[in-house]
């Protein structure tokens, strides 16, 4: 460590800062918000540290105490996650942002249910999305909380991806692959 930070202080005439700087294991470290997995073929992914940025991020974006609607929200969400992906394109981990994906699709279930009330305007809007009678009565009149409710079958099959994709919801991964291929 001396050695090069001697080397990278009079030869370059850089300036080291000693207190993020260190040798370590690529995998130990993280570097402009990317780390290394551990593998034979090491592969770029994303830090620890910057998936808890993006979902801390994401959770004020979709917070459910902020009434916003739920079009300017998916706005906002779309011009961050645009950035975000841009910038972490280059990890090799598509996982993650399919995982990142159905987290955010779930959390905006979780809005769009306590926004739905009461339970007469959840059986409701669950028949107009062509959910059966008896499910929407069924489902409509749960005492579940918000998050559990969200990642209900019910909900999964009628808020799908079509439908935020009408909304205006861009999906991280295609994204991902997009940016990826170009």
């Amino acid at each position: 460590m001396n050695s090069i930070t001697n080397f990278i202080e009079v030869k370059l005439k850089l300036k080291v800062n000693r207190e993020k700087s260190a040798v370590d294991r690529p995998w130990r470290r993280k570097f402009l918000g990317f780390s290394f997995t551990s593998h034979k073929n090491p592969k770029v992914r994303i830090a620890n540290e910057s998936t808890k940025r993006l979902k801390s991020k994401i959770g004020e974006l979709t917070s459910r105490s902020t009434s916003i609607p739920m079009e300017i929200r998916i706005e906002k969400l779309n011009l961050y996650l645009t950035g975000w992906c841009g910038y972490f394109a280059l990890a090799d981990t598509p996982s993650k942002f399919k995982e990142f994906d159905e987290w955010i699709r779930r959390r905006l279930r979780m809005i769009e249910w306590k926004q739905w009330k009461t339970p007469k305007t959840r059986v409701r809007k669950l028949k107009g999305l062509g959910v059966p009678p008896n499910k929407a009565y069924e489902w409509g009149n749960s005492r579940k909380k918000y998050w559990r409710i969200a990642s209900s079958p019910i909900l999964h099959k009628t808020l799908d991806n079509s439908f935020w994709n009408n909304r205006g919801l861009k999906s991280l991964y295609h994204r991902y692959e997009f940016l990826r291929q170009t």
